[in-house]
């Protein structure tokens, strides 16, 4: 398994994987199976933090399992998913921009424009943030077929 460093080094030659090699990506980022780690999406807007949900209070969204604080929160993800869930799938904004697919951790993350974004790791969220709106750009003309 790689490391996170060697991720990062080795991220651009990634995108350079046969087709058949990334095929297996699911369209939202989750270790073994959960969304975010088991952070609660919406903590990130009505807390400005990651906040770990209940494991007892779950939708299933996107062949994903997402975790809650509360009913509320789990109502209000239910009624707009795409407000609350992080761009890319979860996937790192960055590596998406570069034109591949790498995992995120719950830490990285940034709102922008009211939308959630994830990354690798605090230091590639910072090298993200230097050209927030010119990478969400080029992640937007890479998405969805990054996961190809």
């Amino acid at each position: 398994m790689l490391t996170r460093r060697a991720l990062i080094a080795a991220g651009p030659a990634l995108a350079f994987l046969p087709a058949a090699a990334r095929a297996q990506t699911p369209p939202v980022y989750a270790e073994e199976g959960v969304a975010i780690g088991g952070i609660d999406p919406t903590s990130y807007f009505t807390e400005g933090r990651p906040v770990p949900g209940d494991p007892a209070i779950t939708l299933d969204w996107r062949g994903a399992t997402w975790r809650f604080t509360s009913a509320e929160a789990r109502a209000a993800f239910e009624r707009a998913p795409r407000r609350y869930a992080p761009q890319f799938g979860g996937w790192c904004a960055w590596a998406v921009a570069e034109g591949y697919t790498a995992p995120s951790v719950p830490e990285a993350w940034a709102i922008v424009d009211g939308r959630l974004y994830l990354n690798f790791s605090n230091r590639v969220r910072r090298l993200w943030r230097h050209d927030a709106s010119g990478n969400i750009a080029r992640a937007q003309a890479n998405w969805p077929a990054v996961l190809e």
